[in-house]
């Protein structure tokens, strides 16, 4: 079995997917970080293509960043100052040749992530 990567992204906030959320997906080695791809999510909160096909993963560390705030200032959630979520950095290890899924459950105040199935 050949080794991939998927996320799906989920509003918690509004009950519905995220779509319109820009993703990149970067590779990690040492104190290098590599951008592989950046990808937005469709009507379902998933991207229309796996982020790491099949014949481009590679076992190792990896880094997806989910541009939030870029998101929520679509949906019209506008604030004064920072905002609390912006972008969210999420550095996980893919150790074997698997179906990896990188899940993540957003709204503006707070998020979690797993891996999923």
């Amino acid at each position: 079995m050949a080794g991939y990567l998927t996320t799906h992204v989920l509003d918690t906030a509004r009950g519905c997917p995220a779509a319109g959320l820009p993703i990149a997906l970067y590779r990690i080695e040492g104190e290098s970080r590599s951008l592989i791809t950046e990808m937005v999510t469709n009507d379902d909160g998933r991207t229309d293509q796996q982020i790491l096909p099949a014949e481009q993963f590679a076992i190792g560390t990896y880094e997806l960043v989910f541009y939030a705030g870029r998101y929520l200032e679509a949906q019209g959630d506008e604030v004064e100052g920072p905002r609390f979520l912006d972008e969210i950095p999420i550095r996980f290890g893919m150790g074997e040749e698997s179906h990896f899924h990188v899940p993540l459950l957003l709204s503006p105040y707070g998020y979690s992530t797993y891996r999923g199935s």
